[in-house]
């Protein structure tokens, strides 16, 4: 036993490659690069002669473009039959035989091999101590397509893709001014992800920005593959069911909430861009409520606010007046619920819990399986499990019905899904227990829970808790362009509204 556990080596043994500075010797730059990389076929290190003086070229294959490589940096730098001006052929080579825009110059090995693994070409020219790195990306990317979560009307058909490049691009072209700041920052020991944090200058609360930053810094992960690695650093409220960190995948939504004084957070790798912080009263709201007349922008809203409190509450209200307040229903009604429950098996409150169980278990198979297939569980579990399991006496048609005004409900606020989700199974193991008075106790505790949620010194329910009445003019009712102003939700009011009250 001891010898097998000697075989292998803990996450501690392992110490990360250290290379220092580059060499003179430019083949000694090659050797270590294919000491480090030993066993990985992607990597190439190629050597060859200009005007008699050695050059080594590495790069790793699939993440660069090879006919730029060869036509703009071997071929012009192989066939030089000239001579180089002597303690200047570094130089020389950059301005006079390398054709490419993108050309920077490194003194570390460490550097110079992190900017390989992500594209670019590293040349070393003997005598000299410097890298030349040239860029010749050609990174495999998903191109521009319609964003599938976050649906407009009328809104832009452009989506964010994994390219961070191409997401700053659509926002850039989006916000054209020279306020519009993006700061580069890696994050990762392993993985060594590119993220980018953008904000306004003049409009972002600077407090605000320095917590943001920090929390990035004191962020101790080997390794970032998405926007959910970095949730829980800029969250605090782990324990609430709700968070303050949105989500976009929408450039025109990222670039309105940067003009709004939030700060975004662009992930390389990840079709979605974090935005700090985010309200509550946001997730009612959607870029068309800009497009379309106040009054039908205010009405929608309102629609959707209802249909978050149906299907958090329904299920469960409608459990404990079966249970509890049946005086609560007409007669004609109440005969019929009770007949038709009567041929059940299971009591309201397992009932309930059982059909959410399987609508929870559906939706989640409809949306990991194929999407060739995935009509076809929808279809399964529409007629054969609701339609046969009323039939067969399993459930009754009410509760079958709640279920489907439910679930149709909970998908207005998609970002919403996931709270609505576990509270609505609270609320109908509160309502089959005690009744009504559960539920107006739990909703109560719900609502003292959200209004005491603050992280970045800003309240989660803004601006009603506390009450701005300058800022409920784009809450749950939207008045016209006219009047909204140039800020139409200013970050920096909320947080100076909450220290008054403090």
């Amino acid at each position: 036993m001891k010898e097998e556990k000697q075989m292998f080596l803990s996450v501690d043994d392992v110490s990360e490659v250290q290379f220092g500075d580059v060499r003179e010797n430019a083949v000694e730059n090659g050797r270590l690069i294919k000491e480090a990389f030993k066993g990985s076929f992607d990597i190439v290190v190629k050597k060859g002669y200009c005007a008699g003086k050695c050059v080594v070229f590495a790069n790793c294959d699939g993440l660069c473009n090879s006919q730029k490589i060869a036509d703009n940096a071997m071929r012009p730098l192989l066939s030089f039959k000239g001579e180089l001006p002597e303690n200047d052929e570094l130089n020389f080579i950059c301005d006079h035989l390398l054709c490419g825009t993108e050309q920077k110059k490194e003194t570390s090995l460490d550097m110079a091999v992190d900017m390989l693994l992500r594209g670019t070409l590293l040349i070393f020219i003997e005598g000299w101590k410097t890298c030349v790195i040239f860029g010749v990306q050609s990174i495999p990317e998903r191109s521009i397509a319609e964003p599938d979560t976050d649906v407009q009307e009328f809104g832009s058909r452009e989506g964010f893709t994994e390219n961070i490049k191409t997401n700053l691009t659509l926002v850039r072209k989006r916000l054209c001014t020279a306020n519009f700041t993006i700061q580069m920052q890696e994050i990762g020991k392993e993985s060594k992800t590119r993220i980018l944090l953008c904000y306004m200058k003049g409009r972002v609360d600077k407090d605000l920005l320095d917590e943001v930053k920090a929390r990035l810094q004191n962020l101790q992960m080997d390794t970032v593959l998405g926007a959910g690695y970095l949730r829980k650093t800029l969250d605090t409220k782990r324990l609430s069911f709700f968070t303050m960190v949105g989500q976009t995948e929408r450039p025109d939504t990222f670039a309105a909430k940067i003009c709004e004084g939030r700060i975004g957070i662009i992930i390389d790798g990840t079709p979605f861009a974090l935005i700090v912080p985010r309200l509550f009263i946001e997730n009612f709201q959607t870029l068309d409520d800009y497009i379309n007349r106040p009054y039908y922008a205010t009405f929608m809203r309102i629609v959707r606010f209802l249909a978050f409190l149906i299907s958090v509450f329904l299920p469960g209200v409608f459990v404990s007046i079966g249970l509890f307040h049946q005086e609560m229903l007409p007669d004609d009604m109440l005969y019929n619920i009770v007949v038709m429950e009567s041929n059940t098996l299971f009591t309201l409150t397992l009932e309930a819990l059982i059909i959410h169980f399987v609508y929870e278990t559906v939706r989640e198979a409809g949306l990991r399986m194929p999407k060739s297939i995935g009509h076809a569980v929808s279809i399964v579990g529409a007629l054969v499990i609701g339609d046969a399991a009323v039939t067969a006496g399993l459930i009754g048609a009410p509760m079958l019905i709640i279920v489907a005004l439910t679930a149709i409900c909970s998908l207005v606020s998609s970002d919403l899904y996931q709270p609505i989700a576990v509270l609505r199974i609270i609320f109908i193991i509160v309502g089959g227990a005690t009744g009504l008075y559960g539920i107006m106790i739990g909703a109560a505790a719900l609502l003292v829970s959200l209004a005491s949620m603050t992280d970045y010194n800003i309240p989660f329910l803004a601006p009603f808790s506390p009450y701005n009445k300058e800022l409920l003019r784009d809450s749950l009712v939207r008045i016209s362009m006219e009047k909204l102003g140039k800020n139409i939700f200013d970050i920096n009011v909320i947080k100076l509204r909450k220290k008054k009250h403090q």
